[in-house]
């Protein structure tokens, strides 16, 4: 399997400044870990600017929690990981720097069980783990400045002129073009994230002949070159060849063999793990980072899958989709195609038939979050205010703080609610704000303080969405027409004048190496 590594990495980093620093393979020379971070970060909201994005909090959760036990079993486990799910039909992936990974939406759901899925994103580890960004930077730091010119060119055109696919349709041009001018040299990294990535997919404890098993199924999909979702032309260019399979079977193999040498390895409880482990910045919460085996619910995996494929399609198609093969095909008829059946008719405006196919799911998995959220989902829909409230209160009461089940909570009050329900909404999102990134979370919690009458709250919350929404220049107008009001306190002008602080410089660097956002002054998409 073929993953971008470099392509969209070294693309949109390059979008932030057509000077990219002089990366070389001497370790004083690289990228620092903070420019790195940057770059990645600002890819995201550009990313997001351009609705690339799947933003959702159960997919978000699932997939970091995937993501950071892997990264925690890898071979650099206290670097920063961010992990995020890209709509896009296309089967694959990508490390960017800062150790941001992307996995399209069209590789998910073609994974047929999570150690795929993992093997998938230990592979991206493997980029980062072994610095093949940096290299990839530096063979095709010749094309950065036209790539800066052709994406940019991509955001302003999507930004100003509504054109649909054709951002996209650049930012691929734009990915071909690096990746074919260094596929002699990724070739090398590709098997050496294959080889250190079934470690640390071992490491975490899933199965590490899952690699090895994808690569066939992808070797399958390559050659028949048909099904729902295309082939990546990525795939021509960086075959999945049968001497790779055989490499990935034979590693797997040597470790699975060295591993029942070993003693068995026990671990006593949670509380035991976490004080025998080193604490890891960018994980919250050090419980997700335990062996697979450990905590993994099978039934989780193959419920996402089903999610990020109504989510990032069409689901108006997708319910007839899964209608058809819900009636023709016997062994279609399973709890996770029931369940995207039911979020494809809930977010086609049939939330009635959605709680029809939800019922026999719920009686049969009492107490399923997931399950839980999409009842309560479809009931709001379906005009059943108070029952989706009942749901969502009885799900805040047993999951206190959980991203999905306050935004859904929260957002169920804000809708039709008064300005009790409006200040409860706000209160259960504001701890969630800490180390946000995400613009829904942002633009929720602001309208539910513009419920409750907290109109200066609402406005810092609305120019945050902004800003993580990849539109720093409104988020700073906000910003200053909130500073000419006369109702501000001392400590709201104050964070206001803070928050201004921070983006200033970001602003003027922009300005002065002239990298264009899609809320550029001069692109008159400002508002």
């Amino acid at each position: 399997m073929a993953l971008i590594c470099a392509a969209l990495s070294c693309a949109v980093g390059a979008q932030q400044d057509a000077r990219l620093p002089d990366l070389g393979s001497s370790a004083n020379a690289l990228i620092s870990p903070q420019e790195a971070q940057d770059y990645g970060a600002s890819m995201l909201r550009q990313m997001r600017a351009l609705d690339m994005v799947v933003d959702d909090p159960l997919l978000d959760d699932y997939i970091s929690d995937l993501g950071y036990r892997l990264a925690s079993n890898s071979a650099k486990p206290k670097d920063h990981f961010a992990f995020f799910i890209v709509k896009d039909p296309q089967i694959n992936a990508f490390a960017a720097p800062g150790g941001y990974i992307a996995v399209n939406s069209g590789l998910m759901v073609i994974t047929r069980d999570e150690s795929e899925l993992a093997g998938v994103i230990a592979h991206e580890i493997g980029h980062i783990t072994q610095n093949h960004l940096q290299r990839a930077f530096e063979a095709s730091k010749k094309d950065a400045p036209l790539m800066a010119l052709v994406l940019l060119g991509a955001v302003l055109a999507g930004a100003s002129n509504n054109s649909g696919d054709a951002p996209m349709a650049v930012l691929a041009g734009g990915q071909g073009l690096i990746a074919q001018r260094s596929i002699n040299f990724t070739r090398k990294d590709e098997i050496e994230a294959d080889r250190v990535g079934i470690q640390t997919l071992a490491n975490a404890g899933f199965d590490p002949n899952a690699m090895a098993t994808f690569f066939q199924h992808m070797a399958d999909v390559t050659s028949a070159n048909a099904g729902e979702y295309e082939t990546p032309s990525m795939l021509q260019t960086h075959p999945v060849t049968t001497m790779r399979i055989s490499d990935a079977k034979s590693r797997a193999g040597a470790l699975i063999a060295e591993q029942k040498l070993r003693p068995a390895a026990t671990i006593g409880n949670k509380r035991e793990w976490q004080e025998n482990t080193a604490p890891i910045a960018y994980v919250k919460d050090a419980t997700t980072l335990l062996p697979a085996h450990v905590t993994s619910d099978p039934s989780t995996y193959v419920l996402m899958r089903e999610r990020v494929r109504v989510l990032a399609g069409n689901p108006v198609t997708l319910a007839t989709y899964y209608s058809s093969n819900l009636h023709d095909r016997a062994a279609f008829d399973t709890p996770a195609n029931h369940y995207g059946y039911a979020l494809a008719l809930t977010r086609s405006g049939r939330a009635a038939q959605a709680i029809e196919q939800l019922q026999p799911l719920l009686q049969a998995h009492p107490d399923n979050l997931i399950l839980d959220l999409a009842m309560a989902e479809a009931r709001l829909q379906a005009g059943q205010r108070a029952a989706a409230l009942a749901i969502y209160n009885k799900l805040n009461a047993r999951s206190p703080r959980n991203r999905a089940v306050a935004l859904a909570y929260a957002t169920a009050l804000t809708t039709g609610g008064d300005k009790t329900q409006g200040a409860l909404a706000a209160s259960l999102l504001r701890p969630l704000l800490d180390d946000a990134t995400e613009p829904e979370l942002y633009n929720a919690y602001a309208r539910a303080s513009e419920k409750a009458g907290d109109s200066i709250r609402a406005g810092e919350a609305f120019a945050d969405a902004s800003y993580y929404s990849g539109r720093p220049y409104d988020a700073m107008e906000q910003l200053k027409r909130m500073l000419k009001r006369d109702d501000l306190d001392y400590y709201a002008r104050a964070r206001i004048q803070a928050r201004i602080a921070e983006l200033t410089p970001l602003l003027l660097e922009l300005h002065k190496r002239n990298v264009k956002t899609a809320d550029s002054p001069d692109t008159g998409t400002s508002q």
